[in-house]
């Protein structure tokens, strides 16, 4: 008899993010393991789910909203929405990590004993321990607004609104673990290297061919959502019940070579320009 290891049949789970990509490879793959899908996005996911509550992340009256239509108990939340750097700086840290934040603090006093948080950051914010100060002070501020304006008076220290975001989350979800895991609640978050999904041409404006293939270069290639959706799965699972304050790359082995200098980026930068 084959054993459930990932345990999903009949939990309650909700994914933010359900649209398309990786948010909607997840919400597929976690229906076809068993699991009672309710999904959250700004447009209505292809996938037949439990439910689909439309949450826009800007505004926390919506979020509020979405965590009450969607109600009851759950075992599994799963973040996925994001935006690129094509939108205005203050709305891109506004959804990727003020959003983000407050649907999962929203949804805490629903959670049932053993639940599980993932959320998608990014390789972008792989150097959050080195800015700390500066993540520490964006992150202190809880107010959508005064967060927002705090972007717009910094924008130039804090640099690119993505990477901010980014390294937020991974901030976050590590000194979150410590205080939830007290509560039998664990949380994590996933680095992406780049996916093959529609945001990769918005992406692709801002960084350009030659910085996405470098990115790319650990496998030859970009990751399906598939590929990045099935990580997600597994830390939320109970395969994963001793794992909290995880941020984990899912990128072919890049992060790991350019941190013991195997790699060398601005090296593979260059020779993607040259090619």
């Amino acid at each position: 008899m084959t054993v459930d290891i990932l345990g999903y049949k009949g939990k309650r789970v909700v994914v933010m993010g359900c649209f398309s990509g990786t948010g909607e490879a997840c919400a597929r793959a976690l229906v076809e393991l068993g699991a009672e899908v309710h999904g959250a996005d700004i447009k209505p996911s292809p996938v037949k789910l439990a439910s689909f509550t439309e949450v826009d992340l800007k505004s926390p009256d919506s979020i509020a909203a979405g965590i009450a239509s969607i109600g009851g108990k759950v075992d599994a939340l799963f973040n996925v929405s994001g935006l690129p750097q094509t939108f205005p700086g203050e709305d891109v840290v506004t959804v990727n990590f003020l959003g983000i934040r407050a649907w999962t603090e929203g949804w805490l006093p629903h959670l049932n004993p053993g639940a599980a948080i993932v959320t998608v950051s990014s390789l972008a914010g792989m150097g959050y321990l080195g800015r700390q100060p500066l993540v520490r002070e964006f992150m202190g501020i809880t107010d959508f607004a005064e967060a927002r304006q705090w972007y717009l008076d910094h924008a130039e220290e804090a640099g690119d609104p993505y990477t901010l975001s980014k390294e937020a989350i991974n901030t976050w979800t590590q000194i979150s673990a410590t205080e939830l895991i007290g509560r039998d609640i664990r949380i994590n978050c996933t680095m992406p290297s780049p996916i093959d999904t529609p945001m990769l041409g918005e992406f692709r404006k801002i960084a350009g061919d030659a910085v996405l293939g470098a990115f790319a270069k650990a496998k030859g290639r970009y990751s399906t959502p598939e590929e990045q959706a099935l990580p997600l799965i597994l830390l939320n699972s109970d395969a994963a019940r001793f794992i909290s304050g995880v941020c984990l790359p899912v990128d072919a082995g890049l992060a790991g070579g350019l941190a013991t200098g195997v790699l060398d980026m601005q090296k593979m930068i260059a020779e993607a320009m040259a090619s």
